[in-house]
């Protein structure tokens, strides 16, 4: 595993972390996470050997830990720029208690992130090639 590619990355994540606490928009959020998965999909074929999907789904773990520790700081904010996030929260159980609550969904977030972000670097691999000698 080459841990350095895989925190270079998430620093997108970190980027996107502060982008969508009010500058980002919540419906073109997804353009942004697009753009990011086929850079790091791309990065991810040239610097690897092999264990695309791994570093892939590793990145989105990392990067939903940046995500929640920026909105949680800023919750406030993330809050009042995301109405329809917070909508669906206050359908679920301890609504009452939204930080903790993004605490315990992210590691799900980033294991469902985890899976597309792997399989977008498992087929940037079959299409580009590792810089690296196999």
């Amino acid at each position: 595993m080459n841990w350095k590619i895989i925190f270079q990355l998430s620093v997108f994540g970190l980027i996107m972390a502060f982008g969508t606490i009010s500058l980002i928009p919540e419906q073109f959020e997804f353009v942004f996470w697009l753009v990011i998965f086929a850079f790091c999909g791309y990065v991810i074929a040239r610097a690897s050997r092999r264990r695309f999907f791994l570093h892939g789904f590793c990145i989105s773990l990392v990067n939903s830990i940046w995500l929640t520790l920026v909105h949680i700081l800023f919750y406030t904010s993330y809050a009042a720029h995301h109405p329809q996030v917070i909508k669906a929260v206050e359908a679920l159980p301890m609504a009452n208690h939204p930080r903790l609550l993004m605490v315990l969904m992210a590691p799900i977030y980033g294991c469902i992130f985890g899976l597309i972000l792997g399989l977008f670097s498992f087929i940037a691999s079959k299409i580009v090639k590792s810089k690296i000698a196999k």
